[in-house]
């Protein structure tokens, strides 16, 4: 549902694989899309990638109309058609800091004064690329998850000079199409979710390294266990169960081992060429392109099912 007073028309820069699935985000939520991609490829099979993604969530119910909501995105020619009249752009072009910064020099000059101008950039902070800018007031970082139309968090983080009411107006645009904004106080490269992710992949190649596990028992202790418990909570929620008197007394039952473990962190060797390639070769597979395509729809039919039974369940916040 749209909130009242909010601008509906939105502009795509970048129809990979992350823009196409903000495409349809900002379509089953009722916006009008424009979509562009400096490669004519990406540019003539975005439409029919956004429509199928559409139609696999309408078949969990969680797109009531995908044949309306397919109707409402067309594919601009040029980055300016793509954001005219638009009130927010989302792009999600390369992850190269010369061609943010050339992206953002053309948005900046393109885009009406008033208009937003986001990045999914998963690392690069904005202040990199927006700093010499004259609308850079209204410029920010909103990174997604991969894909944000299955995974609703997304990472809003502003440059020094990003405006409140710009942060406030893309925190509540975010929310108006069902995503679920994150407020990154000031910049940190990576943000909060890739930093996470890194600690325990850092973490998970050491124990692989060290010959402790298999990858595919370390992968199956995240799937079959702390990763169930994680689709519902998160890390302090998660151990404020885990003790009867709540997070202090979690960390005063375990303190002692965390500072053991503190000490004994994995070193930044873990990524060294050689070290993490021995990772890699205990794990032993190498898919094709077309496996891992093939496996990527698999891994989308299942975060859709689980959307649509945590979109059927009650929050524990929310419960009386």
């Amino acid at each position: 549902m749209i909130k009242e007073g909010i601008m509906s028309k939105v502009g795509i820069v970048g129809a990979g694989l992350i823009g196409c699935s903000w495409a349809n985000v900002f379509a089953r939520a009722g916006w009008s899309v424009q979509v562009w991609d400096p490669v004519v490829a990406q540019r003539s099979t975005a439409l029919e990638k956004i429509a199928s993604s559409l139609h696999e969530l309408a078949s969990h119910g969680l797109v009531d109309d995908p044949h309306a909501a397919a109707a409402r995105i067309s594919i601009a020619e040029t980055l300016e058609q793509a954001v005219a009249g638009v009130d927010y752009v989302q792009e999600s072009g390369p992850e190269q800091l010369d061609l943010k910064r050339d992206i953002f020099r053309r948005l900046d000059a393109a885009a009406a004064p008033t208009t937003i101008l986001a990045s999914s950039t998963s690392a690069i902070v904005g202040s990199l690329f927006t700093e010499t800018l004259p609308g850079r007031a209204r410029c920010l970082v909103a990174h997604p998850v991969n894909p944000p139309h299955l995974a609703p968090v997304v990472e809003l983080c502003g440059a020094p000079w990003t405006a409140p009411q710009t942060r406030a107006r893309a925190r509540e645009i975010m929310e108006s199409v069902g995503q679920a904004p994150v407020d990154v106080k000031r910049e940190i490269e990576g943000f909060i979710l890739n930093r996470l992710q890194a600690a325990l992949l850092t973490e998970a190649f050491r124990l692989v390294e060290d010959g402790y596990v298999t990858p595919q028992d370390l992968d199956r202790t995240i799937a079959d266990g702390l990763g169930l418990r994680w689709a519902f909570m998160g890390p302090f929620e998660t151990i404020e169960l885990n003790a009867p008197g709540g997070v202090p007394d979690y960390c005063q039952r375990y303190v002692s081992w965390f500072r053991r473990y503190a000490a004994d962190a994995a070193p930044v060797s873990v990524w060294d060429d050689a070290n993490w390639q021995r990772a890699d070769a205990a794990w032993g597979q190498t898919p094709s392109a077309q496996q891992i395509a093939a496996k990527s729809v698999w891994r989308n039919q299942r975060m859709a099912a689980l959307a649509a039974h945590k979109r059927s369940q009650t929050p524990y916040r929310d419960q009386d």
